[in-house]
């Protein structure tokens, strides 16, 4: 009697799955993370894809509706190749951070791992978009998919009017400078993305407003007071020094058709989009890792899945958590889904069974008893850079051996020069904080001026730090793509407070006009 009535309450039974399989492992799987974790996510549309179209949406960053370039083309003949051949996997899913958030899950997984992929993307991740200060700031999750609509069809039509050679070419200019195409902070506007192409026409039609002033404005010959009030009027005119440079030649450049305008403004607007899950990857993975972790747990003590479906999932969770030692061929460094998970768990550990050290470290956090509540507050708190500057313990620091090496170049050999004792763990966790910072892997590339009234020329500069300069070939390649779109030539310098490092220039050889 107790083997039928634990039978009865399985969701399913081996591998096979149809709609209202999936209807009953959604209804169950979003009653323990909404009652017992207290999630809080947007509506939750499921598309079921195949391998084919899972390669295909990684070929366009994930996203639905994405206009048309050759650059995904050849991400999707490369990475069907690889999967042909078994040197690549798939994932088991994709999800958009969209309202109602969008989980494509592919029909060859099992039920058990459309189980798993749910509880992951549909509670985890979806939880993580709706409450995370970064993608509240950012993203405009209500009106991403109708953008995104309106961006294909406006590209299309630019390349029946224009040329797809035309439109190509400037894609790929954008798509060089679309990771200095973001702003950084809160203080700027975030972009309705509902009323963007409601706005479209209203920005053709009074887009030349900014640039005829601009261009009109031009200091002529004085005394040299004159000429620095000049060149402050100008600068504060163009919005200098400014880091968007895709905002900056949309609004600015002298060659530029409207059309093309609004092609770098497409782009600008997706590179945004994209911003904040640079800022969250290992957080919001761990996040993710967790709650599914947690809900098949469940799933398993409450009689929902049997004990070969959790044993199915254990060998997937295990697969994707492992850190691979420095000396094994699969080590590419830290892996996101292992630490964050890592430091999930361990907040959960300080939260209900506290150590003294954990009370020396966490005083606010320690024997709390509310441990979903705490981890809620972190994922809706933080990013990665902070995450970890805060809630790295000396705890998770020793389980995955983490020390800090420093290599420098004028140096014959490496330094450890931060081990496991209290001064090393609050070196650990400032220097791995620093790697997780975006806008230390990202160069700080400034426009700074602009020379209205002599040769036009684009000043930059890169502000290096910690002595890290330019790869001296992909710079002169990306500044080839911005001298053309410019229209003039531009000039990029390298420099820190006391040094100047390199000196590169472009002149434009194919003009977008």
């Amino acid at each position: 009697m107790a083997a039928r009535s634990r039978a009865s309450r399985l969701l399913f039974s081996g591998s096979e799955w149809n709609f209202e399989t999936l209807d009953r492992i959604f209804a169950s799987v979003q009653s323990i993370g909404e009652k017992e974790l207290g999630l809080d996510t947007y509506r939750t549309q499921i598309e079921i894809i195949t391998s084919e179209q899972m390669l295909d949406a990684y070929s366009s960053t994930g996203m639905p509706l994405f206009y048309k370039h050759w650059s995904f083309g050849k991400h999707f003949a490369r990475n069907e190749s690889l999967y042909r051949k078994g040197w690549q996997g798939l994932a088991y899913e994709i999800v958009i951070n969209s309202d109602p958030c969008v989980c494509y899950i592919m029909e060859e997984n099992s039920a058990t791992m459309q189980t798993l992929v749910l509880a992951h993307a549909a509670m985890g991740h979806n939880h993580f978009f709706k409450n995370n200060y970064v993608f509240r700031q950012w993203t405009d999750a209500e009106g991403i998919l109708d953008y995104l609509s309106f961006a294909k069809a406006y590209i299309s039509k630019c390349e029946e009017r224009y040329g797809v050679e035309q439109v190509e070419r400037l894609i790929d200019a954008a798509h060089a400078l679309q990771s200095h195409g973001v702003h950084r902070y809160p203080g700027k506007r975030k972009p309705d993305l509902r009323s963007e192409q409601l706005r479209e026409q209203e920005r053709r039609e009074h887009g030349l407003a900014l640039f005829n002033d601009l261009w009109r404005t031009v200091p002529g010959k004085s005394k040299r007071v004159a000429a620095r009030t000049e060149a402050e009027k100008r600068r504060s005119l163009l919005g200098l020094p400014e880091e968007n440079i895709l905002y900056f030649l949309e609004k600015t450049a002298p060659k530029l058709a409207p059309w093309q305008r609004e092609v770098l403004r497409i782009v600008r607007l997706i590179a945004q989009y994209f911003y904040p899950q640079r800022q969250t990857k290992m957080m919001n993975e761990g996040c993710a890792s967790f709650v599914h972790h947690r809900i098949m747990t469940r799933l398993h003590e409450r009689g929902e899945i049997n004990d070969g479906a959790f044993l199915e999932f254990l060998h997937s969770h295990t697969s994707v958590v492992m850190q691979p030692d420095f000396n094994d061929r699969r080590f590419s460094g830290i892996n996101p889904y292992a630490l964050g998970f890592t430091m999930m768990q361990d907040v959960e550990r300080i939260v209900t069974e506290p150590t003294a050290e954990d009370r020396q470290w966490f005083p606010d956090l320690a024997g709390q008893g509310d441990a979903y509540g705490a981890l809620r507050d972190i994922w809706a708190n933080y990013r990665d850079e902070s995450f970890v500057s805060q809630f790295l313990s000396p705890a998770v620091i020793r389980k995955m051996g983490l020390f800090q090496l420093v290599d420098d170049d004028i140096e014959d050999e490496m330094e450890v020069a931060a081990i496991h004792d209290e001064r090393g763990y609050r070196e650990v966790r400032r220097a791995l904080a620093r790697q997780y910072d975006v806008v230390r892997r990202d160069p700080d590339i400034q426009i700074v001026d602009v020379d209205l009234a002599g040769d036009r020329r684009l000043e930059l500069r890169h502000f290096v730090a910690d002595g890290v300069t330019l790869e001296e070939r992909d710079a002169e390649r990306v500044l080839q793509h911005l001298a053309d779109l410019w229209g003039y030539q531009v000039r990029l310098i390298e420099a820190d407070d006391d040094d100047i490092y390199a000196e590169h220039k472009a002149d434009p050889m194919r003009a977008f006009a």
